[in-house]
């Protein structure tokens, strides 16, 4: 592809930003670029761009590249919505910087007003990481309260039938009604409807329980622990708790020699990983529930600033 012409921003990115690259570490950039006069004034604004020197169907070696650009307009909506790499961006260092402009460091000047509530994104990424081995075994003891009681009713009755006897844990519980207002009941991430038939439930919670319990059972020996997602789980929760405690993110990580060390398999999951994500997790999402931040990012603000920055690179009429 051909790389857009007006570039806002683009910087090192990836395992380099967070100074947990190993040997075997591609290089990562991440970037900016104005839309066209013409794809902004035909409504085809792109996300983004993307190209890699890695050849297709091959797996990234150190020596690959790997380029991502976004519109700034899909850019400020990630941002708003809190989501982890543009937030990640709007914290790099002038060293990982190599292109930079003025727009970009109006951004960065003005990051606070992308931070809310919306954090979540962080902390739900790393929740689903730290729950997927079976830490606490809480989802394992939801998911059997549920199938017992399940197991004593008539599984041609549907779920209405039992509703008030259902579980109200932290992993089970009723979510709401779906659009057409049938109640929904969650568990441990599966959805249904009270309509639904309890024959039907168990086998899906019996797959589910099955499943969980064999990797609960593999993580405490060391076995298919997929230890990069981790690692990634681990850096988004100590991300989240330096943005709440101190308004920002620093790079490279404080604790990017322990993030290697889980990348790479050296600790034991269950008595040196495990502790210490479920303790962040209970920390983060505590200091999120408690803090300050506005439920959503200022968007008008960031519209205003798109409309402006269009307007003022693309659109200027020149004096007569």
């Amino acid at each position: 592809m051909n790389r857009p012409a007006d570039i806002i921003v683009k910087m090192i990115f990836g395992s380099h930003l967070y100074g947990t690259a190993t040997s075997d570490s591609d290089l990562d950039y991440k970037g900016i670029f104005l839309p066209s006069k013409e794809e902004i004034l035909l409504g085809n604004i792109p996300k983004g761009y993307s190209y890699s020197t890695r050849a297709t169907g091959v797996k990234n070696t150190a020596d690959d590249t790997d380029v991502e650009l976004y519109s700034l307009h899909y850019f400020i909506k990630l941002a708003c919505e809190g989501q982890t790499v543009a937030l990640d961006m709007l914290h790099a260092p002038d060293a990982m910087i190599t292109e930079s402009s003025d727009v970009w460091t109006s951004i960065v000047k003005q990051r606070r007003k992308f931070y809310s509530k919306n954090l979540k994104s962080f902390i739900q990424y790393a929740r689903r990481q730290a729950s997927k081995y079976g830490i606490k075994g809480s989802r394992l003891s939801a998911a059997s309260e549920v199938l017992t009681l399940l197991r004593s009713e008539d599984p041609t009755k549907r779920l209405q039938v039992v509703w008030d006897k259902l579980p109200r844990l932290e992993h089970c519980y009723e979510a709401g009604r779906d659009p057409n207002g049938i109640r929904q009941y969650q568990v441990c991430g599966k959805m249904f409807q009270e309509t639904t038939s309890i024959g039907y439930m168990i086998p899906v919670l019996e797959k589910f329980y099955d499943e969980y319990g064999n990797r609960a059972r593999l993580a405490s020996e060391n076995r298919n622990v997929d230890w990069k997602a981790v690692s990634h789980a681990l850096r988004a929760a100590i991300q989240v708790k330096e943005i709440l405690t101190q308004s920002k993110i620093t790079f490279p990580l404080k604790k990017a020699p322990f993030l290697v060390l889980v990348k790479e398999g050296k600790l034991d999951y269950v008595a040196e990983v495990a502790p210490v994500l479920e303790a962040l997790m209970e920390e983060v999402e505590g200091l999120v529930s408690g803090s300050g931040l506005p439920e959503k990012a200022d968007g008008a603000y960031w519209n205003k600033f798109v409309c402006d920055t269009v307007e003022s690179r693309r659109f200027r009429q020149p004096k007569e």
